[in-house]
């Protein structure tokens, strides 16, 4: 059953790719997920796990995925404790182009508007730049990205499709996506409150622990760790609906940065988004409105009349707790990480492994450091560190070294300016073409 965190009122699972926020304002969940048979899944291509995984929750998948699914390469960089599972190698270098893979073949017709914190504007626009009967507008705070993830948000733009800096942060954008989405039943999301980007999240994770069985650093059925960095919830969330589908996961370790809303809801049980925001070398975890951590707090429930109850409080005062606390986070752990920390690990990465991770990555690594337990450890890599000059450069490396990938140097050579916008003049935008597609 598929339904809202917020009702119990059921839906296909294409008409909730197609709202993309539920009218409620809730966000929609899959009830249950069966166990998987790891057996009979070790031996498998991407593409054919996608399709054992997902086939109970996306009927006809089977189609989908020999006729369109794209061929994205997921590598894994090992090491004697630890592993980073590299999501990276997309058209726009960030693991939301696999996030988002699913999108275009279930939108038609549609204005889509997103909050981006970074990289889910530039594969947002990239992925659905060949479809015809869709536009696309992202919401991205002014001055919070990377200078590059704001020049590949602008070279995918055109006249159906824009990139938008908001003045104000991430949050900012995402409660303004939520607005419109909500006012207008012809606009859906592609953030991570879409189910629809969620689901192909799961996949990775399988993926990447066959691979380790692979790499003869683990053996079948023996539990790891997993890393993620995480601002959204979106990724990790995935991570634990693989642990509860059966994968051997024995702990999912949080990792935050200074932005640690995230952090001190896992320790505490208090979630308070009343605090200082703060800009930091991984602007994509800048974030104090986790969405998807109420989809774990529904799971934890299975109460969508407490889950209402938690929501208004936290719409009224920007704050909520749980006592019950340890136990929802029973299969989490958490570390946050500095700036200065951050720097650190990327430089020691390179000079002793010789391996460039980027600043979200960084934190990732960092949160091992501090809190890794005694298994074998996957570690995320969210992004090509190439879209980070600025934080690698801070590090002490030199990056004339390198030879930056072709996917980058295209944006590069692009000129087009940035809009700046103000929250009032988003709808002029996104309606540029009329009310209708």
């Amino acid at each position: 059953m598929i339904h809202s965190t917020r009702s119990t009122q059921s839906y296909s699972i294409f008409e909730a790719i197609e709202k993309g926020l539920a009218s409620d304002g809730g966000l929609f969940v899959i009830d249950e997920f069966k166990k998987v048979n790891l057996t009979e899944l070790k031996d498998l291509s991407y593409h054919e796990l996608v399709i054992e995984i997902l086939k109970d929750y996306i009927p006809g998948i089977d189609k989908i995925i020999s006729e369109t699914y794209p061929d994205f390469e997921i590598k894994v960089k090992t090491f004697d404790n630890y592993a980073y599972l590299e999501l990276f190698h997309g058209p726009t270098l960030a693991f939301k182009d696999v996030a988002l893979s699913f999108l275009p073949f279930f939108l038609d017709n549609k204005r889509i508007v997103v909050a981006t914190s970074g990289d889910t504007g530039s594969a947002t626009l990239s992925g659905f730049k060949n479809k015809k009967n869709i536009s696309v507008t992202v919401l991205y705070p002014n001055n919070l990205v990377s200078p590059l993830q704001e020049r590949q948000m602008l070279y995918f733009t055109n006249e159906r499709n824009s990139a938008l800096a908001l003045n104000g942060n991430f949050d900012d954008c995402q409660k303004l996506a939520k607005e419109l989405a909500l006012k207008d039943k012809n606009l859906s999301s592609a953030n991570s409150i879409n189910i629809g980007r969620l689901l192909p999240q799961i996949i990775y994770y399988f993926y990447g622990y066959f691979s380790l069985v692979r790499e003869n650093k683990i053996k079948m059925n023996e539990k790891i760790d997993i890393v993620v960095p995480t601002g959204n919830f979106g990724n990790i969330l995935a991570g634990y609906i693989a642990k509860n589908m059966g994968l051997p996961v024995e702990t999912l370790i949080c990792a935050s940065n200074e932005n640690k809303v995230l952090y001190d809801f896992i320790k505490t049980g208090i979630y308070d988004s009343n605090r200082e925001f703060k800009k930091t070398y991984s602007p994509s975890m800048d974030i104090l409105v986790s969405s998807n951590i109420e989809r774990l707090i529904y799971y934890f429930y299975k109460d969508v009349n407490k889950v209402n109850e938690l929501y208004d409080e936290f719409k009224r005062t920007g704050k909520m707790q749980i006592k019950e606390y340890r136990d929802l986070f029973k299969d989490f752990d958490s570390a946050y990480v500095t700036n200065t920390e951050v720097l650190k690990e990327i430089k020691h990465e390179y000079q002793e492994k010789n391996y460039l991770i980027d600043p979200h990555t960084a934190v990732a690594k960092c949160a091992y450091n501090k809190v890794g337990k005694n298994n074998y450890t996957l570690i995320l890599s969210t992004a090509s560190p190439f879209k980070f000059e600025d934080a690698l450069k801070d590090a002490g490396i030199n990056m004339n070294e390198f030879e930056m990938p072709d996917n980058l140097k295209c944006v590069l050579k692009d000129n087009k300016q940035k809009i700046v916008v103000e929250k009032e003049d988003v709808e002029k935008y996104i309606y540029k073409g009329g009310k209708n597609i």
